[in-house]
């Protein structure tokens, strides 16, 4: 298998955002993942980490340690003691030739180190700051944030599960990276304005907030019918049949939205004598007897083959998926024709090569890219500090 880090060298060189270039101070994943949308696609990304221990959750066990690798490709890092003078004159230096500063770090912790967005302001009036919270300023913005206190608050956590069970977050950090990730189109916007003003500005990127934006269209059923909807497992209540079924080989998805879809699906699976069950005759007649209708349909797909019955769903244009697990994503043929994989090694040359999923913002001219491994904390101090004070 080809490198990728030999297959794409250049993309730093020659991405969309090469004229980018940004200073991270971020940990876990918030800061790391906004941050990564912009290295994927060129920027030049420093990461600051403090001397010895770097990012914290480099130290938090196997899974800490490939989030990190993962968030932070693309990369380099250079150490610094914010609480020491020359540290922080080092920095400051830096701060004077960057065009993005990313931090997530807890509320007022910036301003204390005296790396605020107005001590910054002060020194490079183009700055563009981009501070991730749990929450807004207001009458919740001292409180404790994080993914999963984001998840429950925002009402994500009520419809995620299953009906008559505990609450569960999403499998992975959701509330984090939609902060990133609307923090990301807020630098952008910002970028965009600075070519007219001149000026900087800060951008928020909260936790919270990113969660209810997506909870938007549930608040809106609330307002409107004076009731919550319930945790939602993986079926949805605007349609008729739209849940996850037992075959032999796993779990298969199978989303059935209109009269077309349903009857394509009947004919595909053998259950043709559905259509003539009063209970399921309309989309409206499916809704009202959703229990019977689903528990009627698994007992017809519990023995089918999950391949077969996913190719024969996809050749009539069904809505239906196999439930993969993160492994199956592996050399995906759909993500790697979309230059999705990006394949690093995490220690170096003599490591075994991982995989992980790049930023997917692309256009007819521009697309991510991996050109840099993860880098060991420091690792480029001395480099950067002399490329970027010299460039000054």
């Amino acid at each position: 298998m080809t490198n990728q880090t030999e297959r794409t060298s250049d993309h730093g060189m020659n991405g969309p955002l090469s004229d980018l270039r940004v200073l991270e101070l971020g940990n876990i994943v918030a800061g790391p993942f906004a941050s990564s949308i912009l290295a994927d696609l060129g920027a030049e990304v420093v990461k600051i980490e403090r001397p010895g221990a770097g990012d914290s959750i480099r130290s938090s066990g196997e899974s800490g340690d490939v989030i990190f690798n993962a968030l932070n490709r693309n990369k380099r890092s250079i150490a610094l003691d914010l609480k020491d003078e020359d540290d922080l004159a080092a920095m400051y230096s830096l701060v004077d030739v960057a065009d993005v500063f990313i931090e997530n770090l807890g509320r007022g912790t910036p301003e204390r180190l005296g790396i605020g967005y107005e001590d910054l302001r002060a020194r490079n009036s183009k700055l563009i700051y981009l501070s991730i919270k749990g929450f807004q300023e207001g009458p919740y913005g001292e409180h404790a944030g994080m993914d999963v206190v984001a998840e429950a608050m925002s009402g994500l956590m009520s419809v995620t599960g299953e009906p008559g069970r505990q609450p569960v977050r999403v499998g992975t950090s959701i509330a984090d990276m939609g902060g990133a990730m609307y923090g990301i189109m807020g630098v952008m916007i910002a970028l965009r304005e600075r070519e007219r003003t001149g000026e900087g500005q800060r951008v928020d990127g909260t936790l919270f907030e990113s969660a209810a934006h997506w909870m938007g269209y549930w608040v809106t059923y609330a307002d409107r019918f004076g009731r919550d909807p319930e945790p939602l497992g993986a079926s949805h209540p605007s349609w008729g049949l739209y849940d996850v079924f037992e075959t032999v080989g796993g779990w298969l998805f199978v989303g059935v939205t209109n009269d077309r879809q349903w009857t394509a699906f009947t004919e595909a699976t053998g259950l043709e004598h559905l259509r003539n069950d009063a209970r399921f005759a309309t989309a409206e007649d499916r809704r009202a007897n959703m229990d019977s209708l689903l528990e009627t349909v698994q007992a017809g797909l519990r023995d089918a083959d999950r391949k077969d019955l996913f190719g024969r769903l996809t050749d009539v244009n069904v809505p239906s998926a196999p439930v993969n697990e993160p492994s199956d994503l592996i050399d995906d043929p759909g993500l790697e024709a979309a230059n999705l994989i990006g394949r690093f090694r995490p220690d170096g040359a003599e490591s075994t090569e991982l995989q992980t999923l790049l930023a997917p913002v692309s256009g007819e001219r521009f697309g991510p890219g991996q050109y840099r491994d993860p880098p060991s904390v420091g690792e480029h101090t001395a480099e950067v500090l002399d490329e970027w004070v010299e460039s000054a």
